[in-house]
């Protein structure tokens, strides 16, 4: 199919086009980013974006607060995959018939984030400011991939007849879905939204709620773990400790009460626990609260306020890094002074920047898991120099330096660490559970006593 002959059909299909209930988005149209055609780099497909209009205005039909609707576009484009490889009209969508069509996948890959204010999950199809509804009717964008027509005849025609019948599908299915569900993603969406602007009112920046399911189950196209899903499986479901103090909070848009626990502003809490006992998890958890959720993610009664920030340890140049609450003095090969470091910084140098950026810029949470930090920079160690002060010595008599910033760390061999937190959780077989903090003081002197008294 000649380029020329490729072009014509597409454009005829985008001035022509009208279908039932749906048409070209034409305020949408961005001429080689939101609307192409093109051969792919192997030649076997012709990739293409349009924008469609469906006109179904679930504003009108809901009368819930609009911050919420993109819960129902991230229900629709759901709905959408989750019928396409049923449906011969969406085989487009993910490449049906194209060969190496794998790679065209992550257009009906599921994804259970309604909102991010990070660049999270771009490749996938999502609500965003391109897919989302207002008063017209829902917006999106629609792309995929055809076979590469082989010759001329009627190629054009067929390319222009299955991207109308793609498209009519899709409007189809959007309104048909049924409001119920859609009406459901939209109170999630609220429910999550206002509880995180009332989080600092209630002296918290974080909460999980009692029943959430934070493991994730990983995909080629989502590798990461905000975006990834639920997992398949065994997953158990979180509460909170008694001996915890769970807090018990109200969801604004649907007026439905949860408990669960609540990290508190400016404090230091400790997740500890043997290893793969679901730490790392729960420190994802809460970083993946500063997004919002579809109902059944698992996440989705799991909020943060928007800042949280982590710390690990990387090599990484310094430039001008202040590194003065955790240095005193600078190793070889590191120029300037510890309040403006320059060179190749070490782990525990880099580590140490990001802790002190993240408390200068008065960040609301800290959050630091054992497995990617550097231990001299959490603990001292005998051999360790005066030089540098481990985390767990600020916090024991220095912790005014922390600012306002709240710490949350997860570790399993730093008891002395560990003994600095103002409440600690214990995860045993991914069960929470919960220790006083003065009885864990105590059990750690024991054992260094005895640990002591053995090397005598």
């Amino acid at each position: 199919m000649a380029p020329e002959d490729r072009e014509s059909a597409f454009r005829s299909f985008l001035s022509a086009w009208t279908g039932e209930g749906a048409a070209i988005d034409t305020s949408s149209i961005l001429h080689g980013t939101t609307t192409f055609i093109v051969r792919s780099f192997d030649r076997e497909a012709l990739q293409f974006s349009f924008p469609l209009l469906v006109r179904r205005n679930l504003l009108h039909e809901t009368g819930l607060d609009p911050a919420g609707s993109d819960g129902a576009v991230a229900a629709l484009i759901e709905r959408v995959k989750e019928q396409a490889q049923r449906t011969p009209e969406f085989g487009p969508l993910y490449g049906s018939g194209v060969a190496g069509s794998l790679r065209y996948r992550d257009t009906i890959e599921p994804y259970t984030v309604i909102h991010s204010d990070e660049a999270i999950g771009t490749a996938l199809w999502k609500a965003d400011a391109r897919n989302f509804c207002d008063r017209s009717g829902v917006h999106l964008i629609i792309r995929g991939a055809l076979p590469c027509p082989q010759g001329s005849s009627g190629s054009d025609t067929e390319v222009e007849r299955l991207l109308a019948d793609l498209a009519q599908g899709v409007s189809d299915s959007i309104q048909n879905a049924p409001l119920l569900p859609l009406r459901a993603a939209w109170i999630a969406s609220l429910d999550q939204k206002m509880l995180r602007q009332q989080l600092p009112a209630l002296g918290l920046v974080s909460f999980v709620g009692d029943g959430s399911h934070l493991a994730r189950s990983f995909t080629q196209h989502r590798p990461f773990f905000r975006v990834a899903g639920p997992r398949d499986g065994v997953s158990i479901p979180f509460a909170c400790p008694a001996d915890l103090g769970p807090v018990e909070v109200e969801l604004p848009a649907s007026g439905r009460t949860v408990t669960g626990l609540g990290i508190r502003m400016k404090e230091v809490f400790a997740v500890a626990g043997s290893n793969a006992q679901g730490k790392t998890t729960f420190l994802e958890g809460i970083l993946a609260g500063m997004d919002d959720h579809l109902p059944h993610d698992g996440r989705e009664r799991v909020v943060t306020v928007r800042g949280a920030c982590t710390a690990e340890s990387t090599n990484m140049g310094l430039a001008g890094a202040d590194i003065s609450m955790f240095f005193h003095a600078l190793p070889p090969g590191v120029s300037g002074t510890v309040k403006g470091a320059f060179g190749a910084g070490s782990g525990s140098m880099s580590m140490a920047h990001q802790m002190q950026t993240a408390i200068a810029r008065r960040s609301p949470l800290l959050i630091i898991d054992e497995d990617r930090a550097a231990p001299n920079l959490l603990v001292r160690s005998c051999l360790q120099k005066e030089e540098i002060t481990p985390l767990a010595e600020i916090l024991a008599r220095q912790r005014e330096m922390m600012g306002d910033t709240a710490l949350v760390f997860a570790a399993c061999a730093m008891d002395t660490l560990i003994a600095q937190a103002d409440r600690i959780m214990v995860l045993d077989r991914h069960v929470a559970l919960a220790i006083e903090p003065a009885e864990f003081r105590r059990q750690v002197a024991a054992l260094l006593r005895k640990t002591a008294g053995e090397m005598e």
